[in-house]
């Protein structure tokens, strides 16, 4: 799947620039304490209004963080770059901050739209860029409460979240984990600490995931494959684990999960998701065969798979109704940009 980024990073951009600023239509899950009516989108979120809901408009401005770090010449950087200083500033980002900050509020987004911010907040800080620098800075309030969240929260979960919608544990830990590495780096261990004790506590014991159940009418995630993928960056003899896991791969068993999921209506919200399932099997599967040595015999089942999956979404991505592409680019560029740094 190397190359395929050049042929469809401009419209992953073009379609994240318009999303962002779309404010309507919109969905907003908002507690209420009393009838005083409820503030206008953008009052509330002053950065993150656009792209139908709030994670899905953080996953649009992961597009053009990382498009424009990585891939600057297949995009129009000098768009990306003024929206992004128009967005990301310190007023902007505070009042999403103390939008979240109350006790109310410690629920909101969890964990998916927690692991989102934290990953822009990753790729801002990680790059050599005084207009990434200055974005990093103004996001470290809210990246900082999530951070809090998420030490506060993990030790209290007994039973991880298995399903396939936002509440996932094994993708919003995966996608937290970059920037909780980065945290140890600078002498902040305490974040990675909790992300790996409760990604080994969760998962670490599984065996024989019962992976021919997928999928659920409104997946978006793979359970079995996030929790797989999550675990290849943990466990040190991860092949074993996975043959434990799911045993069968390199006959294709089970076969759900090597069969690309239908769509039999795009412009259904929840029946679009299946879409991004077939991106997020198609990640999870170039992932998993990446950490695998070379010569297991599985590879060759997972990356057939990852191409099917990949075949069947990636022409989805953009043209299509609202419902798939309010979020699929951030699918699609996690899958294209591995593959393109060589990780598949």
């Amino acid at each position: 799947m190397a190359g395929l980024l050049a042929a469809h990073a401009g419209e992953f951009a073009e379609v994240a620039l318009t999303n962002v600023v779309r404010e309507y239509p919109h969905y907003e899950s908002h507690w209420r304490i009393d009838d005083t009516p409820v503030p206008a989108i953008r009052e509330l979120h002053p950065c993150f209004y656009g792209s139908f809901d709030w994670h899905s408009c953080v996953e649009m401005f992961w597009v053009l963080v990382h498009l424009l770090r990585r891939y600057p010449a297949l995009v129009p950087a000098d768009e990306i770059r003024a929206l992004l200083n128009a967005h990301l500033t310190e007023p902007a980002l505070a009042a999403e901050a103390a939008y979240f900050a109350p006790e109310r509020h410690r629920t909101t987004q969890r964990p998916y739209g927690w692991s989102i911010l934290v990953a822009v907040t990753f790729e801002t800080a990680t790059w050599d860029d005084p207009d990434a620098a200055r974005w990093s800075a103004a996001l470290q309030p809210l990246s900082r409460l999530f951070v809090t969240r998420f030490r506060d929260w993990l030790p209290k979960v007994t039973y991880p979240i298995r399903y396939g919608l936002h509440e996932n544990g094994a993708f919003g830990l995966s996608r937290a984990l970059p920037h909780a590495r980065y945290l140890a780096s600078r002498g902040e261990p305490q974040l990675l600490q909790a992300l790996t004790e409760t990604a080994w506590r969760w998962f670490g014991s599984d065996r024989g995931y019962p992976g021919a159940w997928e999928p659920s009418g409104a997946d978006f995630l793979s359970p079995a494959l996030a929790e797989a993928e999550l675990m290849s960056h943990l466990v040190p003899d991860f092949g074993a684990w996975l043959e434990a896991f799911l045993p069968g791969i390199a006959d294709r068993n089970p076969a759900a999960l090597f069969t690309p999921a239908v769509v039999t209506d795009a412009s259904d919200g929840l029946i679009a998701h299946l879409h991004g399932l077939n991106l997020h099997r198609a990640w999870c599967w170039q992932r998993i065969a990446a950490a695998l040595p070379e010569g297991d015999d599985r590879v060759a089942a997972i990356d057939a798979a990852a191409r099917e999956h990949a075949q069947a979404a990636l022409p989805q991505v953009t043209g299509g109704p609202y419902a798939v592409e309010h979020f699929l680019a951030y699918y699609a560029l996690l899958l294209l940009s591995d593959a393109e740094a060589g990780k598949a």
